[in-house]
């Protein structure tokens, strides 16, 4: 009987720029940088931790309609149109080995904002596949490229580059290129080899293969749905099965990992794993899959924030 993937919850403890101050009621308390937001979380069905005069003295509230990912900001207090972030990697793979010294790998900087889909331009529960993808990279001890599908706003990108990866990062929307460049030159990371390309993932994943072109590890962060720049129809329950096929078709014979997070999809992390395992069974190395998770600051509590999985070479 074949042995099902290992399941795991993924936690990013070493945010010094973001916290879940608290959740419940179905809404969490978010500290982005000198700045605090409440935003809509269905998935928090119980009671608040923290009084509501600390829910109160937020910056901003997202209010949100009816329409899926539709509302608008409720400013309390005065927020700069744009601010900066840090995150700086946790290499824990290197731990041990003699490998890891100070400055190794530099901390990458962003640029945070409200906008109108109630997002900041961050996902912070994703920065521990940042952490894996920098130790995947220092621990290759050759040359490695890599290809980002769907990735708003480069920090996967920036924490791939920073560890020294040569980086192909694809999205659909222009603003989040633009955006994840800017990103670049906040980090201080232009002379790091990163091609910015605004396309369709599939199409692109499909014209690599054709060209000829490998890559020894890819990130896919796909919506539920969405649109590429002409119009291309992205729905995850039927495309995302092809573009696996296309990627398989993209990696070279050493492979290092292929990572999937999946939101705002009903999904199973035990499925999406055998996806993966399915795809990367001609390669010897294990699957893990799980929910990426954020602790609270306030009653300790998990909240999960997408489904994952990934393939690392072993």
């Amino acid at each position: 009987m074949k042995k099902p993937p290992t399941l795991s919850l993924l936690e990013t403890p070493s945010w010094h720029d973001y916290e879940l101050l608290d959740s419940g009621d179905g809404l969490k308390l978010e500290r982005f940088g000198a700045y605090t937001f409440v935003r809509p979380e269905v998935q928090a069905m119980w009671k608040k931790s923290l009084p509501e005069k600390k829910w109160d003295s937020a910056h901003a509230i997202f209010q949100s309609t009816n329409e899926e990912s539709g509302g608008h900001w409720l400013f309390k207090k005065k927020v700069p149109e744009r601010w900066e972030m840090e995150y700086s990697p946790v290499l824990s793979s290197l731990e041990g080995r003699g490998k890891r010294s100070e400055g190794m790998v530099r901390a990458i900087r962003f640029w945070a904002m409200t906008t109108p889909g109630r997002h900041l331009g961050v996902f912070p529960e994703v920065a521990s596949h940042w952490d894996f993808v920098t130790d995947s990279v220092q621990r290759a001890d050759r040359p490695v490229k890599i290809l980002n599908l769907f990735g708003y706003t480069g920090l996967a990108s920036l924490s791939a580059a920073a560890a020294g990866a040569e980086v192909t990062h694809v999205d659909a929307s222009k603003k989040s290129v633009a955006w994840a460049r800017e990103n670049q030159v906040l980090s201080k990371l232009e002379d790091k080899p990163i091609r910015w390309i605004v396309d369709d993932a599939l199409k692109f994943v499909q014209r690599e293969g054709r060209r000829g072109a490998r890559y020894d590890g890819i990130l896919l962060d796909p919506p539920k749905f969405g649109r590429g720049p002409k119009g291309e129809v992205w729905e995850v329950y039927k495309s995302l099965p092809q573009l696996l096929d296309a990627c398989a078709a993209v990696l070279n014979d050493r492979p290092l990992f292929l990572i999937v997070t999946i939101y705002a999809v009903k999904a199973s992390a035990i499925h999406i794993g055998q996806v993966v395992e399915n795809i990367m069974e001609k390669y010897k190395g294990q699957v893990e899959s799980g929910e990426l998770v954020t602790r609270e600051k306030s009653g300790g509590r998990l909240l999960s924030q997408a489904v994952f999985a990934r393939w690392q070479s072993g």
